[in-house]
């Protein structure tokens, strides 16, 4: 699985660059205020007991995106952002810190990309990598890479040939094993709804 989705990664955006020189006006590129909203589901932690004990904080983050239209109605996004810390809590209470980087590859159809309002709906993977796990002093730590699915539906709202406003929300599915000393005690399912507001600019 982890091969096949980054063997998508590099032959689109292979493709991307590629086709970047002869079609420069195809290139969008915004800039979003993403606020994350975990799920929080996870399983009974050691198997027994009430599940749903483990959650990871909210919080709002920067996001760059890179559009490519192949055709009017049909593009390619790729989602970043730089590594972002989170705490951890269980039952409530913080049990540390651990960092992500989690881009995600779209693929989006525009409904109406000639008026001012402008409709998408997509759907792609995402690859969240976990780094500087800090959990119970060292001692707890999450899998290291996740693999999922994405969707996103958004609008833009032109402001000439150039800028436009944009609203967009995303699903992902996120999920990581939780270990303690090497033995996994629980499973995490972070799946975050992202709900971004930002600017874009066409090339």
């Amino acid at each position: 699985m982890k091969k096949a989705v980054m063997a998508v990664m590099a032959v689109t955006v292979g493709m991307l660059a590629g086709q970047a020189s002869a079609q420069e006006s195809n290139w969008l590129v915004r800039a979003r205020a993403v606020h994350i909203d975990p799920a929080d589901k996870a399983d009974p932690v050691g198997g027994v007991g009430a599940s749903d004990r483990i959650s990871v904080e909210n919080k709002t983050i920067p996001e760059v995106d890179i559009s490519y239209f192949f055709t009017k109605n049909i593009a390619a996004e790729l989602v970043l952002t730089y590594p972002q810390k989170h705490e951890v809590y269980l039952d409530g209470k913080s049990i540390g810190t651990f960092k992500h980087l989690p881009p995600s590859l779209m693929a989006q159809y525009h409904f109406t990309p000639e008026k001012t309002i402008s409709p998408y709906l997509g759907l792609g993977i995402n690859w969240t990598t976990f780094s500087k796990n800090k959990l119970l002093n060292g001692q707890g730590s999450l899998e290291h890479d996740s693999f999922g699915l994405a969707a996103q539906a958004g609008v833009d709202f032109k402001l000439d040939k150039n800028w436009s406003l944009n609203v967009d929300v995303k699903k992902v599915q996120i999920r990581s094993d939780v270990m303690i000393a090497g033995t996994k005690v629980s499973k995490v399912k972070v799946d975050p709804v992202l709900l971004g507001v930002g600017v874009g600019y066409r090339f």
